[in-house]
């Protein structure tokens, strides 16, 4: 019993215990959706930049639109 005691009182020191941890530790929730309008005026500049191929630009398009 003593032997539990102590193990006990070393996990109590450490932080272990059964109760929800604070807040700040809490994970996160998932991101709000990104407004498509915006999405997608990203996606025309990296197209225009060179930074996406026609047909990667059309993938994220319609990824975006749902379709």
């Amino acid at each position: 019993m003593i032997a539990g005691a102590a193990i006990g009182a070393a996990a109590a020191r450490r932080g272990d215990s059964n109760e929800a941890p604070p807040e700040e530790y809490e994970t996160a929730s998932a991101p709000a959706p990104a407004d498509p309008v915006d999405e997608l005026k990203k996606l025309a500049e990296l197209h225009a930049s060179g930074a996406l191929t026609d047909e990667e630009f059309a993938t994220a398009k319609a990824k975006i639109l749902g379709a």
